[in-house]
């Protein structure tokens, strides 16, 4: 751990100039509570830091939690081993997912499942729900799709061979919509009171006032859409694993987590408001997921409960090149080298998305080695993405 400064805390051994000059100004805000910690993986985001922890009282800044509200992952192991896939092609396997869940931006189901049906009444019933159908009446199509960027659907492999189904999604277009709006609201609160901000996305807003309710109406809304949905989405993805191999799947462990979020919690002994922006929970003995980028190995990871992390650990890789210089720099041969063995979508549109984007997985981990134990390292054999 290093100690920027009072307060700003930071794990990352990788870290950008930039990104750790945005994180000194996110820890001037006069609410945070005791320190914001830096993860491995951090690196620039809108406002705060991808990669995150803040801990405020009184206030909570929006586009410190994320515009993907709710992101994270879920994992479930099953009864199957490598030796049931073997001589198997696994494109198909690739294929009968991809038709099964709605990929990409924009993309959504043409209608309600009966599987997602009972999840959509779940989330109607909710306070929130009536800004969610203010910005995104079709929010119902949505739930069960993956959307596009770094989002994914694997069929992978653990350290014993055990065949794991692992996915990566969000909130879909009615968290991002949500959360644009709460930010354009924060920022014209800030405004009209003459508020000065070193980034006019560390806008917040204030505890005990309208607009922060009604951010945190939609704010819990959509992180439980964004967990229903990832939720539809596996048991899709299991359904055709099953038929893939002819045989009803066994979920044998199951495991996920958030991390774009907000939760009240008790930290330094005073109750705050914690938002972990590209960052998950872990509390000793907390089970979470530590995805690689493309080609990279992901890992199921036991939290140790460090206390200067505010008991948070990383959430991936963490970008080292925008999408748009990835695009640039890499070329869709090393691509094809680098997934070499899995079934993936074989599309020049993942450019953005190639390994070497990422910090390098290895050494995300070993500078996240006082903040997690790793249970199960995974090795992907079918990537499924949207473009």
């Amino acid at each position: 751990m290093e100690k920027i400064n009072a307060r700003l805390v930071n794990w990352a051994s990788i870290l950008e100039d930039n990104t750790r000059e945005q994180a000194e100004r996110t820890a001037t805000m006069p609410f945070v509570y005791p320190h914001v910690a830096l993860m491995p993986d951090a690196h620039l985001g809108r406002g705060a830091t991808v990669g995150s922890v803040l801990p405020t009282d009184g206030a909570i800044i929006p586009a410190a939690v994320g515009v993907d509200i709710g992101c994270g992952m879920a994992a479930v192991r099953t009864q199957f081993t490598a030796a049931d896939l073997a001589g198997r092609d696994l494109a198909v396997l690739h294929e009968q997912i991809s038709r099964s869940v709605p990929l990409s931006a924009g993309r959504q189901n043409t209608s309600v499942r009966e599987s997602a049906a009972p999840r959509v009444e779940e989330l109607r019933a909710m306070a929130g729900v009536e800004q969610a159908d203010a910005v995104a009446r079709h929010w119902p199509l949505q739930l069960g799709s993956l959307g596009s960027g770094n989002h994914f659907i694997e069929v992978s492999l653990d350290e014993q061979d055990r065949v794991w189904s692992f996915l990566h999604s969000g909130s879909r277009g009615v968290g991002n919509k949500l959360a644009g709006r709460h930010i354009a609201v924060a920022q014209e609160q800030c405004r009209t009171r003459f508020i000065p901000l070193p980034d006019r996305d560390l806008a917040y807003l204030v505890e005990g006032e309208p607009e922060f309710d009604a951010y945190l109406e939609a704010l819990f809304w959509a992180q439980r859409f964004a967990f229903l949905n990832r939720e539809e989405m596996m048991d899709r993805v299991l359904d055709q694993l099953g038929r893939f191999l002819s045989v009803d799947v066994v979920r044998e462990e199951e495991v996920g987590c958030h991390h774009n979020y907000t939760a009240r919690e008790t930290h330094f002994g005073r109750e705050v408001w914690l938002s972990r922006k590209g960052a998950i929970s872990a509390r000793a003995g907390e089970l979470g997921l530590i995805p690689g980028s493309m080609g990279a190995a992901s890992y199921v990871v036991v939290g140790k409960g460090n206390v200067p992390s505010l008991h948070s650990s990383p959430h991936g890789a963490g970008r080292s090149h925008s999408r748009s210089a990835a695009r640039k720099l890499f070329d869709r041969a090393d691509l094809d080298t680098r997934m070499a063995g899995v079934a993936w979508g074989h599309s020049d549109a993942f450019l953005d998305e190639h390994p070497d984007a990422y910090k390098p997985i290895d050494q995300v981990m070993a500078d996240a080695a006082d903040l997690v134990e790793v249970r199960h390292t995974l090795r992907q054999v079918v990537n499924v993405k949207g473009d």
